[in-house]
């Protein structure tokens, strides 16, 4: 604040506050494109979300929907090695270019800081501003066009990813993953009343790795016991999504880079995880959306101050912005 007082801080607050204004605009136009967002979330590490991000995104697409992945889990981003994408990051055509995502496939555009990286295994020592505005970036700066649905992987827990995505990306909805047993639940209940407090509705809950089914006898052995995903959705009063058993084949193919929903394998947790994506798309499907962010007449988003911007009322208008 005190910068604030001289001339030249004033300035300097005055020229800041116009680009937050200006990205404000381009992540609002982006996210018009934009029918549906999805946030795959869990307030615990090692259960898989990232697993069920990338297949949620793969079962999506292959539905016929066009489909964006947004990798939020900055320190740890592995949706590029799931999915083999070893490409890098390459120049705009201009200034004031958009950046192209990678394309997984026709329906599946990605976005990872990992593709944005020389050494993907170069450490991300980043504090909150730096992740906050590169997830802004993420939206504002990337040609994401006209999307059915982006699905955003966020890392483990409540923090400055989640929270950046729910202030950021208005009407996003989450999907909560869990495995069963007990640990990875008390960290779940505090996910679902993350959302509540940020006003973020719920999809539904998944509960993953529910037993491994023998390859051999195909018994059942409930490894992380089995239910408790789905007792948690009923307490807190959520849809249950339902249940993924483990399958050797999950952890062959993210590691190969073919996510086992890109193949034609008809395995029990194909199976399981197909009639999730079902039950995502029709919960959706009955969801009304509310509409995108509209600026106040002849107002700047955030600065609040007179624009003379042709858009006029409503939002946006990338055929007559000059501002």
């Amino acid at each position: 604040m005190s910068s604030c007082s001289s001339n030249t801080g004033a300035s300097s607050c005055h020229s800041g506050d116009a680009q937050i204004a200006q990205q404000d605009i381009a992540i609002n136009r982006s996210l018009g494109r934009i029918k549906h967002k999805i946030l795959v979330m869990s307030g615990k590490g090692g259960v898989g979300k990232s697993t069920v991000a990338v297949n949620l995104a793969l079962g999506l697409a292959k539905k016929g929907h066009k489909v964006g992945l947004m990798d939020v889990d900055l320190h740890g981003p592995d949706v590029c090695r799931m999915l083999n994408l070893t490409d890098s990051l390459k120049p705009c055509e201009s200034a004031n270019s958009l950046i192209p995502p990678l394309l997984y496939n026709d329906n599946v555009k990605v976005v990872s800081l990992e593709y944005m990286m020389k050494d993907r295994d170069d450490a991300i020592i980043w504090r909150g501003p730096l992740k906050i505005q590169a997830i802004r970036q993420f939206v504002a700066d990337m040609d994401w066009g006209e999307l059915d649905y982006l699905v955003v992987d966020a890392p483990p827990g409540t923090g400055d990813e989640p929270l950046s995505i729910a202030q950021t990306i208005p009407n996003v909805q989450a999907v909560v993953v869990t495995t069963p047993q007990a640990v990875a639940l008390a960290d779940v209940r505090k996910s679902i009343n993350f959302c509540k407090t940020v006003e973020m509705p719920i999809i539904g809950v998944v509960e993953n790795m529910s037993g491994f089914i023998c390859p051999h006898c195909k018994e059942t052995v409930d490894i992380f016991s089995s239910g408790g995903g789905e007792k948690t959705a009923r307490d807190f009063e959520l849809p249950f999504l339902g249940k993924v058993p483990m399958d050797p084949q999950v952890v062959i193919g993210g590691d190969n880079g073919q996510p086992y929903l890109s193949s034609d394998e008809n395995s029990p947790a194909v199976q399981s995880f197909t009639a999730v994506v079902d039950a995502v798309e029709q919960r959706l499907a009955i969801t009304v959306q509310p509409e995108s962010l509209k600026m106040a007449p002849g107002l700047h988003t955030v600065t609040g101050t007179a624009s003379s911007c042709s858009c006029g009322d409503g939002g946006c208008n990338s055929t007559t912005c000059d501002c």
